[in-house]
């Protein structure tokens, strides 16, 4: 039996010492426990059968129609042109309609209309989308850093004028190593 002895001038100090007895016997509880347990988990483990499926793609998938915005360079050419050295703020604006497609600006209203008008058609009517707002497809526009925002802008009108709700933009994520 361990005593303390002071005397009647001793000050009492705080003890700074931690009492790990406790600690060490619920670790050798636990250590026991799954020494038990893990061979019995590892039998039932190995009878279970998963099953396997075929990877089908989804008929519910939504289409979102992805837009892409450039401009001309400062010579009028368009990318993709022999000698194309990159957008000007001051150039002509070009649009990719699903990213492959040149539009101008009637026949991006007239196809984006017609392409949401087939999927709300396909879905049932407009209250089958309305029920399920997962499923409205939405407009994606990617757009070149020097496409002036007088393109931006007029790709949103339109697709808005052709009925779709929600335009969202897609960007490329900053790298955080500079």
């Amino acid at each position: 039996m361990a005593m303390s002895a002071s005397g009647f001038g001793a000050e009492d100090t705080p003890m700074s010492e931690i009492n790990t007895t406790p600690l060490v016997d619920i670790m050798l509880v636990l250590l026991i426990i799954f020494l038990v347990t893990i061979p019995i988990a590892i039998q039932s483990i190995e009878k279970l059968r998963i099953p396997i499926f075929a990877s089908l793609e989804s008929k519910d998938k939504v289409e979102n129609l992805l837009l892409s915005i450039s401009t001309t360079d400062a010579s009028g050419r368009s990318p993709g042109d022999p000698g194309y050295v990159g957008s000007s703020r001051y150039g002509k604006c070009r649009v990719y309609f699903n990213n492959t497609t040149l539009v101008n600006a009637e026949e991006l209203r007239e196809q984006a209309f017609k392409r949401l008008d087939a999927i709300v058609k396909r879905a049932g009517g407009p209250e089958a989308l309305i029920a399920n707002p997962e499923k409205i497809p939405q407009v994606h526009i990617r757009s070149d850093i020097n496409a002036p925002w007088r393109c931006v802008a007029g790709v949103i009108y339109n697709v808005q004028i052709s009925g779709y709700p929600t335009v969202g933009f897609i960007s490329n994520p900053v790298d955080p190593k500079g």
